[in-house]
């Protein structure tokens, strides 16, 4: 399992997984991503990254920084703090430990930066499966929240929680 940056070539695959029943139930309402135009689009505050098992993709982490990412979906945050969106694309990969290996490949990423404090993420409050895969990678329930009409639960896991669990996790593959 290695994450590699997304390129213009990933957006129709990116697209057809945004599709897909099991990535719907467990996305916010806001809308489709608009892959074709964010995908290309580098700013300072984000990353797609494309999850693969040997040479094919399996899924995709976006990393971004909350307190400087330009629509403030967290609203008012503190800084130093990183937020994941992860998902697998295809429903027949789902529970084979390929997400598993893509968020801590992520959080390897995100606390490289030693200014990084913690990293959240917003699972639905009705997406129980996330939920348990959240809490067994470490993270703990912080709070709950409401995003537009979404009811979501705020997960995170502070560095602390991190640097305790490591051990066996600091050779990962992370490319950049």
């Amino acid at each position: 399992m290695r994450l590699r940056p997304a390129t213009s070539a990933d957006v129709a695959l990116l697209e057809a997984w945004s599709g897909k029943d099991h990535v719907i139930a467990s996305a916010p309402t806001e809308g489709p991503f608009d892959w074709a135009g964010e995908v290309p689009r580098s700013v300072p505050w984000r990353e797609i990254l494309i999850g693969e098992e040997g040479a094919r993709p399996v899924g995709v982490v976006v990393i971004i920084d909350p307190a400087t990412e330009e629509t403030h979906y967290w609203g008012e945050i503190a800084p130093d703090l990183r937020a994941i969106d992860i998902w697998i694309g295809e429903e027949a990969d789902l529970g084979r430990g390929y997400g598993t290996g893509m968020m801590r490949q992520a959080l390897a990423r995100c606390f490289a930066d030693s200014s990084v404090t913690a990293v959240i993420i917003d699972p639905l409050a009705t997406n129980v499966r996330a939920q348990r895969f959240y809490e067994r990678i470490g993270f703990t329930f912080f709070e709950r929240r409401t995003f537009g009409e979404d009811d979501c639960f705020i997960y995170r896991i502070t560095r602390e929680s991190w640097d305790a669990q490591k051990p066996g996790y600091e050779n990962l593959a992370v490319r950049r």
